[in-house]
Order: C-alpha cells, then sequence, then structure tokens
C-alpha cells in the first residue's frame, strides 16, 4: 500500500504529545550534532535509546536498522573497496591514467577528477579519495602543478562520482531505501546514471575551467632535494634549529641523553649528535654525552632558556620542621580504578585527578612495584592501582566516588618501606632574586619533565599545603618538592648548555641518506586521530620524529607534545629511511612524499576485478538484490585472499554504519507519529501556493545547507519522510523529489567538514576554511541548477 493510502490525516491529542517528543529528540540531536560535544554515532545511539524508552518505537523498530538492506550493502561496499585497492586494481587504474595528463593544469585536473569520479561510482568515495591522494601529490610534484591546484578537485571528484550509481554513496541507498519501506519501487543500480552523469560532467568542467581560478597557489618545488628544503621551509623547521654545546666540565658529561632530559624537558627533538666532525642522526636514548659534543635540536629556543630559569632553587639540607608540618596536613592513598570508571583508558596526564578528587598522582602500582617517573602519558587500565597525596580531608573524601573500587589510605611505615617517602621529599629555597619570581606554578614543565611535585610552600610564617597551578611564586619561597633531588643537578647541568642559534643551512643532519624527512596524512580510518602527539610517543612505537604538524593552512604550536591528531593533518615525519619505509604498510597513515616504497601486488587485480563486475551484473539483471549481491562478492573477496578478515573488519567504517542504523528509528518514528506530515505541511504552507516545483527547490536548499552541520546519512533519515508525506499531499509520485534530496546530499562541497573526502585534503593541500567556500558555494550553485534543469527531462513530475 503507498505511502499516501497510511498516512496521518487528523492528529489526535495524544499524537500531538508523540509529535512534540520527536522533534524535541530531533532538535536535541541535530544540536548534539551541530555541537560535536558527543561523537556522532554516539548521538545516533542515544536517539535509537530515547526512542525505544518513550514508546516511540518498538524493540523491533529500533534495532532495525542494522538489518536494513541499505545498511549492509554500506559495510558490504567498504569491504568491495577495500579489495579493490589492495589488490592494487584502482591504483592501476590512477596511475595509468594520469600518465594521459601531461604537464597542463587544465587537463591534469580534467583527468584527475574523470578518473577519480569513475572509481568513486563503484567503490566507496573516501576510499577512492584516500587512494588516489599520493597519487595526486606525486604527480603534483613530477609536473610543478602545486597540490592545491589538485587536492580539492580530487574530493569534488569523489562526491560527484557518487552521484552516479544507486551503490556510490550511502545517501542514494538510504534515499531507495525509504522508498522500498514505503512500498514504493525503490530506483535501480543505474537510475542514478543519467542525471548523476550529466551533474558530474558539469561539476567537472565547472571546476576545470573556472574553480580552479578561485583555489589558492602553493608554490610547488621540484626534484628530492629541493622537495626535502621545501618541506623544511614549509614547517619552519629552519626557524626552530639550533645547536646546544656540552661544556668540558658539564655535570651531564657521563650521562645519557635519557638522563639529561633534554626531550622530555623542553619538548625539543634531538635531530642529530656532532662528535670530532662526525653526525650521527636521531641518536638512541642510551647515547652517552661526552664534552664538547654539539646536539643539534629543533624546538623553541625560548622554551629551552624558560626551563633554566628553576635551577635557581637552592636545596636547603636541613628543614626538618617544615617536613613535620607538612607531614601533619598530606596523606597518602592506594587507590584502585574500577572496571566501570570512565578514567579507564584516560592518559595519566588528562585523568584530571586534581580537578576532580583534590588529589595529585604521585606513581603507579604494577607487578607489585611503584612507577614513580614518567607516567604522564600512561593509560590507566581496569583495576589499576594508583598512590595519590592530597589533604586528609580530600584523601577521607575518596571512598565516596564511584570511580575507585579500593581505597587504602597508607601509613607512614608502609610509605617508607615501600614508597621511601624521606628520599624523595626534599625543601627547595627560591632566591630572592629568582627570575622565577612572579611565575606561576603551572607555567613550569617541572612536573612534566623531572616528575616534582610541589607539595607545600612556606611564605612569611604562614604553610599552603598542596597549591594549585595559578598560585604565584614570590623569592624568599621555601618549597618542599616530591622527587629526586639528583634531577635538580640535571637541571644546573641543562644551564650550563652554550646555545648556537645559528646553525650552517647545509649542517647535513636533513640531507643524510639515514635522516630523511617525509610528509605524510591520517588514513580517514586512522585510530589515531584524537589522541595527543605525547600520548602516541613517535620515538618510541616508530622509531622516528613527529616534526611539525600542518593544520588550515599554517603550522601548528611548537609544543607538538599536546596537540591532538585530527583527519586532515599534513603531519612532517622525521627519521631514519628505512623506518619511514616501514609507514607505508601501516594503515594509519597516508604517505605523501614517496620513498622508493613498493608497489602493492597486483597479481590478483584481475580476479578482484571480476568479482567486483560479478556484483554489478547480477544487479542489473535482476538475479539478486544489491544487499545480498554485496556481501557474497565481500565474502568471495575474502575467500580468494583479495584480503583477509582483519582488513575486511577494518574496512568498515564503523562510526558510519552505527550513524545510520541509530537514526533510521528517528525516521520511522516522524512517519509514523506525524511529525513527518507536520514538518511536511509547515513546507507546504510556506512553499505549497507556488507549486510542486518551487517545493522541491526549496527541500533541495534545505538539504544541501544542512550538509554543513549534519552527516549526510543522518540528513537523508530525516528528510526522506518529510519529502515523501510532502509529495503525498500534492498528489504526486515522489521520485522525482526523492531524487533532488540525492543529488543534494550528496553534493557536499561547502566545507571541510561536510564529508570526510574535503578534509582529508585539508591539511596535504594547505587550505583553510574559506577556500572551501570560495569554490564550494559556486559549484553548489552550478549543481542546484543543472538539477534543476535536468530534472523535468529526465525525472518529470507524475501524478499517483
Amino acid at each position: 500500500m503507498p505511502y499516501s493510502a497510511r498516512r496521518v490525516v487528523c492528529i489526535n491529542a495524544l499524537m500531538t504529545l508523540d509529535i512534540a517528543i520527536v522533534l524535541i529528540i530531533l532538535g536535541i540531536s541535530l544540536i548534539l550534532f551541530i555541537s560535536e560535544v558527543i561523537r556522532m554515532d554516539l548521538v545516533a545511539l542515544l536517539v535509537l535509546g530515547a526512542l525505544a524508552l518513550t514508546g516511540l518505537v518498538n524493540a523491533e523498530q529500533a534495532f532495525a536498522g542494522f538489518s536494513n538492506g541499505a545498511v549492509i550493502t554500506v559495510w558490504a561496499m567498504f569491504i568491495l573497496s577495500e579489495g579493490l585497492t589492495r589488490t592494487g586494481i584502482a591504483d592501476i587504474i590512477g596511475r595509468q591514467v594520469m600518465r594521459l595528463g601531461g604537464t597542463r593544469e587544465i587537463a591534469m585536473i580534467l583527468i584527475i577528477m574523470v578518473t577519480a569520479a569513475v572509481l568513486s561510482a563503484f567503490m566507496n568515495n573516501i576510499g577512492v579519495a584516500a587512494l588516489m591522494l599520493p597519487v595526486v601529490v606525486d604527480v603534483a610534484r613530477r609536473t610543478r602543478i602545486p597540490a592545491s591546484r589538485l587536492l580539492m578537485p580530487l574530493a569534488y571528484s569523489t562526491l560527484l562520482g557518487g552521484l552516479m550509481t544507486l551503490i556510490g554513496t550511502p545517501p542514494n541507498l538510504l534515499i531507495s531505501e525509504s522508498l522500498a519501506r514505503y512500498s514504493y519501487e525503490p530506483f535501480a543500480l543505474f537510475d542514478f546514471t543519467p542525471i548523476g552523469g550529466a551533474v558530474m560532467a558539469i561539476g567537472v568542467i565547472f571546476v576545470a575551467l573556472f574553480g580552479r581560478l578561485l583555489l589558492p597557489r602553493h608554490i610547488a618545488e621540484h626534484g628530492k632535494l629541493v622537495s626535502q628544503r621545501s618541506l623544511r621551509r614549509q614547517y619552519k623547521l629552519h626557524e626552530r634549529t639550533f645547536m646546544m654545546r656540552v661544556p668540558t666540565h658539564s655535570i651531564l658529561v657521563g650521562k645519557t641523553l635519557a638522563e639529561s632530559r633534554i626531550g622530555a624537558s623542553t619538548g625539543l627533538i634531538v635531530l642529530a649528535l656532532m662528535r670530532q666532525g662526525r653526525s650521527e642522526p636521531l641518536p638512541t636514548r642510551q647515547t652517552v654525552l661526552r664534552s664538547g659534543d654539539g646536539i643539534l635540536v629543533q624546538g623553541r629556543v625560548d622554551q629551552f632558556r624558560e626551563l633554566r630559569r628553576w635551577s635557581d632553587l637552592v636545596i636547603e639540607r636541613e628543614a626538618p620542621v617544615l617536613k613535620s608540618m607538612v607531614a601533619a596536613k598530606i596523606a597518602y592513598a592506594e587507590v584502585t580504578i574500577s572496571d566501570t570508571s570512565p578514567l579507564v583508558g584516560e592518559l595519566v596526564r588528562h585523568a584530571a585527578f586534581r580537578s576532580r578528587f583534590d588529589v595529585a598522582v604521585i606513581g603507579l602500582r604494577r607487578r607489585n612495584q611503584y612507577r614513580l617517573t614518567n607516567f604522564a602519558y600512561v593509560p590507566l587500565r581496569k583495576g589499576e592501582r594508583v598512590l595519590v597525596e592530597g589533604e586528609i580531608e580530600a584523601i577521607e573524601q575518596l571512598e565516596k566516588f564511584a570511580d575507585f573500587s579500593d581505597v587504602e589510605v597508607l601509613t607512614d611505615d608502609s610509605l617508607n618501606a615501600q614508597y621511601r617517602t624521606d628520599e624523595r621529599l626534599f625543601v627547595v629555597r627560591l632566591p630572592k632574586e629568582s627570575e622565577l619570581a612572579g611565575a606561576t606554578l603551572e607555567k613550569s614543565r617541572l612536573a612534566d619533565v623531572f616528575d616534582f611535585r610541589v607539595v607545600a610552600i612556606f611564605r612569611d610564617g604562614e604553610l599552603r599545603v598542596m597549591p594549585r597551578g595559578a598560585e604565584v611564586l614570590v623569592g624568599g619561597d621555601l618549597l618542599l618538592l616530591e622527587g629526586q633531588p639528583s634531577d635538580l643537578d640535571v637541571l644546573r647541568g641543562l644551564q650550563e648548555f652554550e646555545i648556537e642559534t645559528e646553525v650552517p643551512p647545509n649542517l647535513g643532519a636533513f640531507e643524510s641518506e639515514r635522516l630523511t624527512l617525509m610528509d605524510a596524512t591520517l588514513d580517514p580510518r586512522s585510530s589515531l586521530a584524537g589522541r595527543t602527539v605525547g600520548e602516541l610517543n613517535f620515538r618510541e612505537r616508530y622509531g622516528i620524529e613527529l616534526a611539525g604538524i600542518w593544520r588550515e593552512g599554517e603550522t601548528v604550536g611548537a609544543d607538538l607534545a599536546e596537540e591532538r591528531l585530527q583527519i586532515g593533518d599534513a603531519l612532517l615525519l622525521l627519521g631514519p629511511r628505512e623506518r619511514l619505509q616501514l609507514l607505508s604498510t601501516d594503515t594509519d597513515f597516508l604517505i605523501l612524499t614517496p620513498l622508493g616504497q613498493e608497489p602493492p601486488d597486483t597479481r590478483r587485480a584481475p580476479l578482484a576485478a571480476l568479482i567486483m563486475s560479478a556484483v554489478v551484473i547480477s544487479v542489473m539483471m535482476g538475479k539478486a538484490p544489491i544487499s545480498i549481491a554485496a556481501v557474497v562478492g565481500g565474502s568471495v573477496m575474502v575467500l580468494t585472499g583479495c584480503l583477509n578478515m582483519e582488513q575486511a573488519y577494518r574496512a568498515i567504517d564503523w562510526r558510519a554504519i552505527f550513524l545510520i542504523a541509530g537514526m533510521l528509528p528517528l525516521g520511522t518514528a516522524m512517519a509514523e507519529t506525524g511529525a513527518a506530515t507536520y514538518l511536511a505541511g509547515q513546507v507546504m504552507a510556506l512553499l505549497g501556493d507556488a507549486g510542486p516545483w518551487p517545493v522541491i527547490m526549496g527541500l533541495y536548499v534545505l538539504t544541501a545547507m544542512a550538509t554543513m552541520i549534519i552527516p549526510t546519512a543522518a540528513l537523508v533519515v530525516l528528510m526522506s519522510p518529510i519529502v515523501l508525506s510532502a509529495m503525498a499531499d500534492m498528489g504526486l509520485q515522489p521520485y522525482t523529489a526523492m531524487m533532488a534530496i540525492a543529488m543534494a546530499a550528496s553534493a557536499s562541497f561547502t566545507s571541510p567538514i561536510s564529508h570526510p573526502a574535503n578534509i582529508l585534503v585539508m591539511g596535504p593541500g594547505g587550505y583553510r576554511f574559506i577556500d572551501y567556500l570560495k569554490v564550494g558555494v559556486p559549484l553548489t550553485i552550478v549543481v542546484f541548477i543543472a538539477v534543476m534543469a535536468l530534472l523535468p527531462i529526465l525525472w518529470p513530475l507524475q501524478a499517483v
């Protein structure tokens, strides 16, 4: 029975309440999508739960999204796309076609866009963008065409290509599924091709002829050596590279780089060690310093000088009275992290024990031993035993928090036996004329670097226990510190270092075959997104250093340890060539600087192409629904070794799957409660008198504008019942309007956050937000005009 026969005509009081609840849930979800306070897949699951708990949908309807044909097809297409990528068939097509472009910018843009668009018609468009990104960057380098002139056209072409087939993009599948759900004939595989292909061609021509003129033109360099220099210039490494010299009688002579805390203390990257005229790139942390050594480092020299001011501190050898005064107010406890605590998985540094519980973390207990240093970037585990200190009142309150399954207050005897309190507490005096006077504790790096904690400050006869970070230091203060007294000697040793800010540009460390720069970006499905650089510890994990981040057209702050990586960041990686080459097989990265990586194994490429062709042909001939054909095709891909199951699971963007499955019940609730009819009535009241085409135009514009703030899959789920209700009110078949909504939802050109493909090219292309508006808005208008001109011809209005 068609939707028009089942739509709600009269709405009684109960239905009005249901509509209000649906609209409230809709409004809250939109606010959460826009604000990004909660990740979008979690928002979708919360929407699902809210609808079920309020009785707007039953349990079967709430979870129907996970068995929905469109959702199944989406995840199956992720696997098929990954199979084509893993076997190298897409890479073969891309690189072969790129050779036809020559060196002319217009021709190259046309070739790139048409190639990516055709691939996106049958592959996941994010996967196509990720696959083509290194290829296009390499082409830009060889042809000396700025990458900024090619990468945004690449992203836009994947979106335009997705318009051409049912499987080209999730919104097309969801639109077709909505038609089937309300007893209309769904769109076939190539129903989108006439209008989608025409719009794609118009969009490509517009970008190649006019849109490219609005793109920024960053100067392209040529050749390997120049490329390395251009990378240093782009990330401003030459402005932040300097030499430190170890004096002859330094107290750090004989200590390792790790013991000297050079890198940890200042956020500096040790690039090379210069000794007796020879250079050792990226020395290990166990390298022993000798007198006269030159240490080439990259970072901010002012940060290093800031730290050296702490060497003014003078150790007070005898201060038993102060220690006893503090001991009367301070207590220690060992807390156990509960299994359900939100602290699980958080880094110690970010767990905010001080603001949450008014205590400070001073150690972790693992394998019956305390870890007292270098634990800031250690993630907390279930059942983790954490040593904390605080005022007695704060320690007594810990048992009230559900975050801890056990709290054990430690006695003096157990403290001395396990923690050696007496050895770790010492008193220092801040000289009257110290440069630290007037500075706050928060700005110091003592806790980060040497794991010093200021337990108390004695000033003018007053004792201040557990001072906050905003506490201002005053000359003459007595500070009770917790840590290793010997670390103060290391601090003084750093003060002795001689700084040479003028470093010859041809020093050789960057030019060495053993030390190479490489440009990369995060894969759209990277597990590293959202994590801090300090947490990831590139040196320990990969044997390389992250030397810089390029984001929104400029380098980010020099204190990289606190920066959270984002999809779209361009990353400058520094390390031995062989280590950097290993990243080409790491699924978290897309490599933009070629270092002679091996090409993909293409022996199964014909087989992958045959499987994909079989999927398409079986759907065209009506032998199987698209969901069944896609699942069988993905399974055969795994069975024949085109990819393995682990790669198949990783290929699926589970965030998108949960987003779609969680939002589908909202579409059901909107239809069954009459909320869709109500919203359609508002549209009709505004535009209905002007006729059906203004209504379709209004729905198109609303959808296109909403793509800037709402995930397209969720947007289509919300718009479909409204469109169906509006067309039913006018007595028209919904196909024309639904096709218009599909085109509008996939034309996400106006913002980097409109689509992951746009974000992906942002860092490598050096784009800013305004660049997307400059090109995206005109392209959106062109696509709108093209769709509105073609719809009456290809999809004319028909009465019910």
